[in-house]
This record gives structure tokens, sequence and C-alpha cells, in this order.
């Protein structure tokens, strides 16, 4: 485990190098002042309405028509919202989107996590689970008695992505392929993806969406629609607030099931809206791209730092994780950057290395993830001096 830190160093760095915002959490993550500016400004006839009249309805309808415009999704694709974040959404999809047995690809805590609600499922069969080490991700494989494969976009713990494809050689959905599932929680919005190849997209808006946790995304395919309809027609117990159906259906009419965080649901769509007036998904994923870029070419270059995740291509572009030499205590730094106002930058503790993890979510300049580096170096320097 991580020590935990109880005399850090007096060190003041100075302003010059400081980053105009010094938030680089991977969840809660930066919200935008603009959007808090936003969200106040409209408070006083948005804030504590309801959630069923047109006030609150037109802001739904507006985040899913900016987010089916994000994704470029086909016309025949549905995005549906829920209460209770991706946790929820795991739950939901044990119920209305696995018919009997899934396959799924872990590869650190939050890839494995949809795997053991599957497994302890009781009207499921005991899913294939493919793993690999943390700071690599596996790779799906086709079986025949799989009808849905669980994928994750970004492993948020270990700063792993990966390529979101079907699995070779699968058939489609319609001629009788297991559908694909992508876990996108902190990758929707910074990841580049095709729709083409996901059957269910699904996020929460803590992350690269920078708002707040409790709601769910899915950005579903016809095929998925038809695998709810389908489960839905067996009469499979399902608690209501947990059922794929109710939660579709309400979407539909710009709304959910229950009342939703208004809020969250306001800093949402107006992130969506600023990636989309600025260039959609191009603008959104280039900015964690330069980001990226700063920070494993500061790391590749550095005397006591080293990307985490060996294979360049496998690198995130929204979870950064430097491993730091064992000369230099990763949990010391950390302490006193966030001492200076720099916040979050302390590794998953699960995972138990002597590292940083570092957002790169779109809403974090890319100028300000330079400027982290650049502390990073005086703050090492100040305690070796």
């Amino acid at each position: 485990m991580i020590p935990y830190v109880t005399d850090t160093p007096d060190i003041t760095i100075p302003a010059n190098l400081l980053p105009a915002d010094g938030r680089f959490g991977c969840g809660p993550s930066k919200v935008r002042p603009e959007a808090v500016a936003a969200l106040a400004a409209e408070s006083g006839r948005y804030l504590g309405t309801s959630h069923r009249q047109k006030t609150v309805k037109s802001v739904v309808g507006s985040l899913r028509e900016g987010l089916a415009h994000l994704f470029s999704l086909p016309e025949e694709y549905e995005v549906a919202l829920g209460n209770g974040g991706t946790t929820c959404f795991w739950d939901a999809a044990t119920f209305g989107l696995i018919e009997r047995k899934s396959q799924h690809l872990t590869f650190g805590e939050f890839s494995s996590k949809f795997a053991t609600a599957a497994a302890d499922a009781p009207h499921l069969d005991d899913p294939e689970i493919i793993a690999a080490d943390v700071g690599t991700h596996p790779t799906a494989v086709v079986s025949e008695d799989v009808d849905l494969y669980a994928l994750t976009h970004n492993e948020t713990s270990t700063g792993v992505m990966m390529p979101i494809t079907r699995p070779e050689g699968a058939a489609a959905p319609a001629d009788g392929g297991g559908l694909v599932a992508v876990d996108a929680t902190s990758g929707a919005g910074g990841l580049r993806v095709d729709p083409a190849q996901f059957d269910a997209y699904y996020f929460a808006p803590q992350k690269c969406f920078g708002s707040d946790g409790g709601l769910w995304a899915a950005l579903l395919s016809p095929a998925a629609q038809d695998r709810i309809g389908a489960i839905a027609a067996t009469k499979r117990w399902v608690p209501s607030s947990l059922d794929l159906t109710i939660a579709l259906d309400n979407s539909k009419l710009d709304q959910t099931y229950n009342t939703p965080a208004l809020a969250t649901v306001f800093l949402f769509d107006h992130q969506v809206r600023w990636f989309n007036e600025n260039g959609g998904l191009d603008f959104s994923t280039g900015r964690c791209d330069r980001s990226a870029e700063t920070l494993y070419t500061w790391a590749d270059n550095s005397d006591f730092a080293t990307p985490f995740v060996t294979r360049e291509q496998d690198r995130s572009h929204v979870v950064g994780t430097i491993d730091f030499d064992e000369s230099v205590s990763a949990a010391t730094v950390a302490a006193v950057l966030r001492a200076n106002g720099i916040v979050d930058t302390e590794p998953y503790r699960k995972l138990g290395r002597n590292q940083l993890r570092i957002a790169m979510f779109p809403a974090i300049d890319p100028e300000d993830i330079a400027s982290l580096c650049a502390c990073i170096n005086y703050v090492v320097g100040a305690i070796a001096s």
C-alpha cells in the first residue's frame, strides 16, 4: 500500500510555475468555471423545478441530442439515461442486457467489477473472464456460448486504454453474435470510438464530461435495444430502478424514471455543448492527446519518473500513471503538491505503487499539464536539496 505522509515538507512552489487550475483528479474531475457560472445564472428558473416539465426536459433533450451528435450515432441508435452511475448500470445490465452468459476483459479494479456483478447474478451462467496483468489489457475471444462481450475503454485505476473493436471473427448480433458492451466511464469524450464497434457504450459524467456523479448514460444500438425488449418479454424479474426497458422508455420522453440531480444534468449538457461547438469529438480528444504527449514525453525524459504502462499504444490519454524511482517518494511529492493547491495526483491506493495518477480529461488545459510537470520537477529537486 502507498504510505501515508504524516510530515509534509515545507516547500513553496514559485507562483510562476503553478498551473492556472490545480485540479487533476480522476473523478470527480475538474468542473469548468464557465459551466458553474452558467448553472448559477439559470438556477432561479431551473434548480428546484420539476423534472417532468419542459424546463428540465429541454435540458435532458439537449443532452441526448448532443451526445448523439458528439459520437456520430446512426439514426437508429438511442441515448438512454438513468440514475445511479456506472455501478448501477452494471447491475442493470445483468438483468437487461446479458441473456445468459457474458465474457469480461479484466485488467484493473474497475474492469473487474462488472465481471463480479455477472458472476454474482443467480439467474446467469458463470461468465468467462479473460484477465491481464495491470499495465496491460487482454483481448476478447469469440465464444459460441457468449451473448455479451464486456470491454473497458479505459481502466481508470491503471491508466491503460484499449481500442474498441468487435471480437475478431464474431458474428454480428443480428446474425446471432454477442453484443459488445463497453464501460467508457473514464474514456467517453476523451478517446475516439466508432459506434459500429459497440452495442452499448455506457459512462458517467464525473470524468470527461466535467459534471458530478450519480447518473449513467448509455448509447444503445438497435441490437441492444432488441435485446432489452427480448429479455423483458421473458418476464425476468427486474427491480424497476434497474429496468432498462423503463429507462429507455423514459429517455425517449427526455426524462429519467426517478428524479435526477438537476445540477448534474445541466453541467453534463453544458460540457457536451462545449465539445460540439468547438469541433466535437476531434476537439475534446485532441485536448487529451496534447496533454498525454506532454505528460509522457516529460516522464520518458525524466531521470526519476517513468510511464507505468510499457506499451506506448496502451498508455491512456485521459488517465496518466507515472512510476517514480524508489529514491523519490511519490506520496511525499503528492502531499507537497496538495499543500500548494495542486490536488488529487495521488495514485490508486489498491494498486500499491510508488506513482502519481494524473487526469488529462478535456476540461483540463494541456498547458496546465505542462505546468504540473514543471512543478513536480521543482518539488523533487527541493526535496533532494
